[in-house]
Parts: C-alpha cells; structure tokens; sequence
C-alpha cells in the first residue's frame, strides 16, 4: 500500500510540475520576473517533497527533513522577494492593457467606416451624375425658354426698373427716420407756446412739452425780453406740429419731467423729428445736457454744426448764441412787428387815446392810458414798472403774448 500511494503523490507531483513549467516557459518568454516565481513555486513544492525524501537536500552532508525543508523555505522567500521586486506594479499593467484595448477598438471602428464610406461615396458619385444630367437638361430647356420670351424680357425691364428704383426711394426714406414707431406715442395738439414748448393732450390731459436737448430764444420767460429770432422760431415750431401726426418718445435715461412740471420729449411730426428740422434751420441750439447719455445727442450736435457753418438764422449775429442762452434783445420795432403779428386785432395796438382812456375807466384797477401812440414794453417787468396792475385788451401798452391766460388783460398781478 505504501508503494502505490507514494506512486499516485509522485504522478500528481510530476503532473504539477509540468504544469509549472508550461506556465514558467510563457513567463519567461513575456515578463523576466517570471524566472523568479517559478522559483519560489518549485522551492515551495520542494518544501513538502523534502518531507518525504530528504535526499533533495544537495546542499547538506546531513539529509534530513529538518534541513531540507529549512533549506526550501528560505528560497522559497528569497525568490518571492525577488519577485515582488522586479514585478511592475498594477496600475502600470491596467493601464497598459486598456492602451491595448482602445487601440484595438479603434481600428475596428476605422474598419468599419472605411466599410461604410465605400458604398456612400459610390451612391454619391451616381447622384452627381444624376444631377448633372439633370443640370444639362435644364440649361437646354432654359436656353429654349430664353429664346422665346426675349421679346417678354425686353417689355418687361423697363416696369422691373421702375418698381426698383420705387422700392430704392421707399427704403431710403424709412431709413431716415430717427425712431421706430413702436417708442413713440400719439398725442392731440393743443397749442403752441413757443419755439422749443408746446401743450398737447396726452392720456386725457392737457400737458406742457419742453423740446428735449434744443433752446429756442425766448419771447414768453417772465423778466426776460423779447430776443431775436424768438418769433421766427415759433413761427417755424408752429408750422411744423401742424403740419401732421403729432407723436412723442421720451428719453429712458433722464427724468420724465423737469422741474416746472413740464413733460420732456422727443417730438415728432408723421415720424419727422421736429428738434432736428429746428436745428438744421439754424432756430435753435443744442442745450441742457444733464444725464447723458441721450439717444439722439450725436446727431443733434451734427445737425447744429451744420447751420452754424451756414451761418443761418442765430447763427448769423456772432456772439448772440452763448453756452449759457441767448445775448440781447429784440429792437422794438422788432417787438411791435412781434405783438402785431400775434394780435388777433392791430386795430386794438393804434387805438386813439378817447379808446384807451375808456377801456381804462372800465377798471378801477388799470392805470390810465397814456396819452396817445402804441406803448411798447420788453415785458411785464417793464410794463409794471408804469402799470403796476396790468392793462387791459385795448389799451396802448396791451401786448397779446403779454396775456398768456387769453383774458383779454395783460400783466395783471
């Protein structure tokens, strides 16, 4: 019995060991720390196998189990050290093998499209030829086409012409207007006050405009005289926002009214900025530039170069316009032309001293008349000075844009 099983441990020992060495031989061939572990496996076998035959112990005069198996150990150790050692780590290895995989999938992927561009750039081709000689056919039958409507073309150019050129003038109008619709609102107008105000009807009240940006000489400024060029730019500013649709746009930047409680505005007539026709016109300046940015700021200062260079208008008198306003005053016959042309009546300005003299005992309040001609006052600090209250419709001193209530009195306290 004892011969049979050492036979049997001896085969499945000689089996193991083939088995190493096949797995030795591929280690030795692909990574050189295998060496070292075959080592330490065959030292761990030798291990059990110096239990049994001592004699494996070469390297001792006295074979015995202690000394083989001792023996054994202490390679078995020293071969997995060394094994340990010069194996590469398994971050290096992963790594390694992933590079392997993706390079591998990344052929197959650059296989298979090479596979699937083939039959693409093929069905391409014949759709190109197939356009092709849909191409040639078209040109044939557009040559055709050409050929017999060339009497059509030429009948027809002169209408084409004709509608461009509408089209043309159409979109360089629309280019020129300063804003969209869509910013500005409709407003009713009520009156014109004077050339840079006026009083319209906006969300059912009856509201003062003060132009933004732009100064007008004043004729209407309690303790101010009547100033050049004042009556012609109301006239000018009365012409234009009755000339159309009135609209305003107002500035998002700065306050919507200023300090008097008027509404600050862009004013508009049928889309026509009415400050810029103001402007170009030489009726008035640039001016009150308190929270800049303003929309329109750049193209005022161009429209304002532009009649200062002409010389129109307060531009025509150096040293009238100033940074601050306006220097000097209207010459009174300047000024009597100026109320005589806003009366509703110049029989009322030459009235005879027995009118004046009756108009005035109809008030207790009203000084008496002057004896005789038209008295003619800058305003209504002047005419108080002589008619502490006022005079009225009639009298020689009377002036309409004096009586900016429209009651017929003018400068009463």
């Amino acid at each position: 019995m004892k011969k049979g099983g050492t036979g049997c441990l001896g085969f499945i020992i000689v089996l193991f060991l083939i088995g190493l060495a096949i797995q030795a031989v591929k280690f030795v061939f692909t990574h050189i720390y295998g060496i070292f572990l075959i080592l330490a496996l065959v030292s761990l076998v030798l291990i059990f196998v110096g239990l049994f035959k001592p004699n494996v112990a070469f390297w001792s005069k006295k074979k015995t189990k202690k000394s083989a198996g001792i023996g054994y150990l202490i390679l078995t150790i020293v071969f997995f050290i060394l094994f340990g050692i010069s194996a590469p780590n398994q971050d290096t290895a992963t790594k390694k093998s992933n590079v392997d995989t993706q390079t591998a999938s990344s052929k197959v992927q650059d296989e298979d499209k090479d596979k699937a561009d083939a039959p693409s750039s093929s069905k391409k081709s014949d759709e190109s030829k197939t356009e092709d000689n849909g191409n040639k056919k078209d040109d044939s039958k557009k040559t055709e086409d050409d050929a017999s409507n060339s009497s059509k073309a030429s009948t027809t150019a002169a209408t084409a012409d004709k509608k461009e050129t509408s089209k043309s003038s159409s979109s360089t109008n629309t280019t020129k207007k300063p804003a969209s619709s869509s910013n500005q609102q409709a407003v009713t107008l009520v009156e014109t006050v004077d050339g840079d105000t006026i009083k319209v009807n906006y969300n059912g009240k009856v509201e003062t405009v003060r132009y933004l940006l732009v100064d007008t000489p004043e004729e209407k400024k309690p303790g101010t005289c009547v100033q050049p060029f004042a009556e012609s730019a109301y006239n000018k500013n009365k012409q234009l926002v009755n000339s159309g649709k009135l609209t305003l746009e107002f500035e998002t930047n700065g306050d919507k009214y200023d300090k008097y409680g008027r509404l600050l505005a862009y004013v508009y007539v049928n889309g026509k900025s009415v400050q810029e026709e103001l402007l170009k016109g030489g009726y008035a300046r640039v001016a009150y530039i308190y929270n800049p940015p303003y929309k329109y700021l750049s193209k005022y200062e161009s429209d304002e170069n532009a009649a200062k260079s002409r010389h129109l208008n307060i531009w025509s008198d150096s040293g009238f316009v100033t940074d601050s306003g306006f220097n000097g005053c209207a010459k009174a016959s300047a000024g009597t032309s100026t109320a005589s042309s806003r009366s509703s009546s110049s029989t009322t300005r030459h009235s005879t001293s027995s009118g004046s003299s009756n108009s005035s005992s109809s008030s207790a309040t009203s000084a008496p008349a002057s004896s005789g001609a038209t008295e003619i006052f800058a305003n209504c600090t002047e005419l108080r000075k002589k008619y502490p209250n006022g005079v009225p419709k009639g009298h020689p001193a009377y002036q309409e844009k004096m009586d900016r209530d429209h009651d017929n009195y003018a400068c009463e306290r």
